[in-house]
């Protein structure tokens, strides 16, 4: 998950035209490591060695060293944090609350309590808007700000609201997977709101919003990057529609999380091969 979000925060700098910002790459592996590890640490089961997920056997079954994998990087975050502007450090501030406030049991209705995650239609909405905003506005803001690229509200808007879409078209194949788990616990997420089959549909809608979306951005109209990013979009739906929830969890994990990776390289790659034709 943290290469994933520094890929596609590689992806923002090459798409606006700039130099990766090495802080901001810095931020991106750092942070993810860190939210995606202490949500863990929080959900911790009381019988994790008997958990039927075998992610969550190997992770409790090297506690010391996912612990420490969690620590040093929100430790890292700190000096990180003062090397970014302004305007970076207040997105970081609301992305750092949204976060902590997903999965934590802040807020109560009565004697339950219950994290934002727990609200209706909530947790496909937080988890994209978090990525995006991490890993599309942040490189942005940040890169504006050293000058390194000027960029228009257009087509910062086009670039947010397509990311948004295939990013959300990514999220829903791993509610389908815990579709009974969510059940249990009263989330009400599209699977389980709407089921399977059609939040298959909805993944097919969103990649179409995605598509057209790319082809209203002007500037990368037929050209090697609206080829690549098409392709990533076609790759993505293949393997979202073969992502049935009785697959092995490495599937999600390795395949469909390495769909962020995947993007940056194609798009990286076909641009190296036109060189040559």
């Amino acid at each position: 998950m943290a290469l994933g979000a520094v890929t596609q925060g590689l992806l923002t700098f090459y798409l606006i035209g700039s130099k990766p910002v090495n802080v901001v790459v810095a931020l991106l592996f750092v942070a993810t490591l860190a939210i995606y590890n202490f949500s863990i640490l929080l959900s911790k089961p009381g019988k994790p060695e008997e958990s039927p997920q075998r992610r969550v056997r190997w992770f409790f079954s090297h506690y010391r060293l996912m612990v420490t994998l969690t620590v040093v990087p929100i430790l890292a975050l700190a000096p990180l944090f003062f090397l970014v502007s302004i305007s970076a450090r207040i997105l970081l501030i609301f992305l750092a609350l949204l976060s902590f406030a997903y999965g934590l049991p802040l807020f109560s209705l009565g004697e339950k309590k219950f994290g934002l995650r727990n609200i209706p239609g909530l947790k496909l909405l937080l988890i994209t808007l978090v990525w995006t905003m991490s890993c599309v506005l942040l490189p942005i803001l940040e890169a504006q700000a050293r000058h390194l690229t000027t960029i228009t509200l257009h087509d910062t808007t086009l670039l947010i609201a397509r990311q948004f879409l295939f990013i959300a078209a990514l999220a829903i194949p791993f509610d389908i997977r815990d579709i009974f788990e969510d059940k249990q616990f009263g989330l009400k997420t599209i699977a389980v709101a709407w089921g399977e089959k059609n939040a298959y549909l909805f993944c097919l809608l969103l990649l179409g919003g995605y598509t057209l979306l790319l082809y209203l951005s002007g500037t990368e109209k037929f050209n090697i990057d609206f080829w690549a990013l098409s392709v990533s979009a076609v790759l993505t739906g293949w393997l979202i529609f073969k992502s049935k929830w009785e697959r092995n969890e490495y599937y999600y994990f390795f395949l469909l999380d390495g769909v962020l990776v995947m993007q940056y390289l194609l798009v990286i790659g076909m641009k190296q091969l036109s060189q040559y034709f």
